[in-house]
């Protein structure tokens, strides 16, 4: 064998070797290095998904308290239970502010319900028929009416304001009073019956569903022992003032 054939056979047995090598010992590094790098992705990924749903429940946490607010206020709209004392309250107040005289209230005898509106309708809310006397001078009345009705109006940005219960006025009815129950001509001072109907919510159904001020239904406080300390959140601005 010449010098250039061991030289060849050298080269040969070299490269022999060195593709051993690759084969037993880095190709299959590389291969657990390229699944170890899937599993970090996987990871990470994992992670970034915790990280957001994180980020969610921290802002669900600061908006926790302005919308507990919101719904107890929308409960002086359409409360769990009739109410009537507090409904007939929320009448006296709107009275004294004018000169007029609240007379009576009818809780469904004598009243005509109505269907009520769709929106009513829709979340499955009581119907409750009233029928109220007011009496007093016609555009006192008119502005009486009025009253009644802005209990829950919207605001000029479109937020609801809630001052007391939902009324739908079915009618309104005007009559002079006799002169001699007023000793007089009895010609200035009327008769206001109004129809109407307020609102409960569906039986069964909760205000707050077992929720409170700090907490979710349902949910645990955890102790300070093994909970970390975090700064409480300003609350989000409620859209729904009392």
């Amino acid at each position: 064998m010449s010098g250039r054939d061991r030289i060849v056979a050298m080269v040969l047995a070299v490269l022999v070797v060195i593709a051993a090598g690759w084969m037993l010992l880095v190709s299959p590094e590389r291969k657990e290095a390229s699944k170890l790098s899937t599993q970090v992705e996987a990871a990470q990924a994992q992670v970034n998904a915790a990280e957001g749903q994180l980020a969610n429940a921290r802002a669900a946490e600061a908006r926790y308290s302005s919308a507990y607010t919101a719904v107890v206020n929308l409960g002086k709209a359409v409360p769990p239970t009739q109410e009537v004392p507090s409904l007939i309250y929320e009448l006296e107040g709107v009275t004294n502010k004018r000169k007029v005289e609240f007379n009576s209230i009818v809780n469904g005898a004598g009243s005509s319900a109505s269907e009520p509106p769709p929106a009513a309708a829709a979340a499955g809310f009581t119907q409750l028929p009233f029928t109220f006397t007011f009496e007093g001078g016609f555009f006192d009345l008119e502005h009486l009416f009025a009253g009644l009705t802005s209990f829950t109006d919207h605001d000029k940005s479109g937020g609801l304001r809630v001052s007391g219960r939902l009324l739908t006025v079915q009618s309104v009815k005007l009559t002079p009073v006799a002169a001699s129950s007023k000793g007089g001509s009895g010609t200035s001072t009327l008769t206001g019956t109004i129809t109407a109907s307020a609102y409960v919510l569906p039986a069964g159904a909760g205000l707050t569903n077992g929720a409170t001020p700090s907490s979710p239904a349902g949910s645990t406080t955890p102790s300070p022992a093994s909970s970390p300390s975090t700064s409480p959140a300003a609350p989000a601005v409620a859209r729904v003032t009392p």
